[in-house]
């Protein structure tokens, strides 16, 4: 599995977020999140790690399907003080969606996920490797014409 390297375009697609929540009429559609991940395998399976603090467990919605993981949710702000000056506005709410192909064929119905401490961890199964059946051809031999006599009376 390689390491992926850092995107310096990631950052600013950061930028433009914030761009837009100065103004309120996209602010509130469309804003929203991706996740950053941590994706790594073992002997017998993936693990993908993401941080999601102050994200209800209830509000993610996980699904795998053909070893593509989605996860998806939203984060609401409990509420809104109008008179804080901000300096800086970092910390995100909104929806969140995140794709993963994985890296290998999985279990996908028998995958588990747990969130402790606000990070969660989805561990799924590898699939066992189908091993392809080598075939041995028999080679048959010809089918010879017996031919007969026949007396004539």
């Amino acid at each position: 599995m390689a390491i992926i390297k850092w995107d310096p375009f990631g950052e600013m697609d950061l930028s433009m977020d914030r761009f837009f929540e100065d103004f309120p009429f996209f602010a509130k559609k469309i804003i929203g999140y991706t996740p950053v991940v941590d994706v790594y395998e073992t002997k017998d399976k993936v693990v993908v790690e993401t941080p999601l603090a102050g994200v209800d467990p209830k509000d993610v919605e996980i699904s795998i399907k053909d070893d593509l993981l989605t996860i998806r949710g939203k984060t609401e702000k409990k509420e809104e003080v109008e008179e804080k000056n901000y300096y800086r506005r970092e910390v995100r709410y909104g929806s969140f969606y995140r794709a993963i192909s994985l890296p290998t064929h999985v279990e996908g119905d028998k995958a588990t996920a747990t969130s402790t401490n606000g990070l969660l961890k989805i561990e799924i199964p590898k699939a066992p490797e189908v091993k392809g059946k080598t075939i041995s051809i028999k080679v048959a031999a010809p089918k010879k014409e017996i031919k007969t006599k026949t007396k004539k009376k």
